[in-house]
């Protein structure tokens, strides 16, 4: 038998989302710093850039998880690969190449806790029955998912659309059943939500960073001529039609979150 204070609240740490198999365990501040730190530290907490922390309790499941991520692991949980094959990992390698993902994501199954290394970004827990089984990420953002969810590339219609649109030609696509981990760049509670239905959403911008696949994603003119786009001051949008959700930060110059070395 295993007992740990991971999931007691302190005045340090404490639980701050729960979904499927997963807690986030958030350190209210740092205090294992130095003087020279001190003070960083201080107004870094007070301004939300905190440690978070990804906990899995598994009973007799299993969770995929990217490649580095793992800290501990209490019980009997075992860990094995994602690579059923030759070809399996050939497939897997090119995919890792265009979108940013490590080649080799391990799978953690058994009975006992799970515990992710610490990150400074924001963790967004999702359940893809709120996405209609599909949801495409921006890259660099996967964390961890339950192993009935399946992992794939998606590509861009066209390549114009990814140029114009500031975005990757390749993302990844989740799909299926059950709950994603994902590391965002700015918290959920700024994160804005539009959900559509055969309807359109046009961004000045690559500020989305999830869609459902199911959206047909194009980069088009702000008015019918390039004229016109000159003339409103707004050059292309990147544009998101059909039936499915969209997940936007507000602002595109939070997309990157940079690691904190105290």
């Amino acid at each position: 038998m295993i007992r740990t204070n991971l999931f007691n609240q302190t005045e340090i740490h404490k639980v701050v989302a729960q979904k499927g198999c997963y807690s986030v365990l958030e350190y209210d501040h740092d205090v294992s710093v130095s003087e020279g730190t001190a003070i960083t530290a201080y107004y870094a907490s007070k301004m939300n850039v905190r440690k978070r922390q990804v906990i899995a309790e598994l009973k007799g499941t299993g969770v995929i998880v990217q490649a580095g991520a793992m800290q501990m692991m209490l019980g009997g949980v075992e860990a094995t690969t994602n690579v059923t094959g030759a070809g399996d990992l050939l497939k897997k390698m090119v995919g890792s190449k265009v979108t940013g993902e490590t080649t080799i994501k391990p799978q953690y199954t058994g009975s006992g806790l799970l515990v992710l290394e610490p990150t400074y970004k924001y963790i967004l827990l999702e359940d893809l029955d709120n996405w209609n089984g599909n949801m495409v990420i921006e890259d660099g953002m996967f964390l961890a998912c339950d192993n009935t969810v399946g992992m794939s590339v998606t590509a861009r219609s066209t390549l114009s659309s990814a140029v114009l649109g500031q975005e990757g030609l390749f993302n990844t696509a989740l799909t299926g059943k059950g709950t994603v981990v994902l590391e965002s760049p700015v918290p959920a509670s700024e994160l804005i939500v539009v959900d559509l239905e055969n309807d359109v959403v046009k961004i000045d911008g690559n500020m989305a960073i999830a869609w459902s696949s199911t959206l047909k994603f194009t980069v088009e003119r702000t008015t019918k001529t390039l004229v016109g786009s000159a003339a409103s001051g707004e050059g292309f949008v990147n544009v998101y039609r059909g039936t499915g959700r969209v997940l936007i930060a507000p602002v595109a110059e939070k997309r990157f979150v940079p690691t904190m070395k105290l």
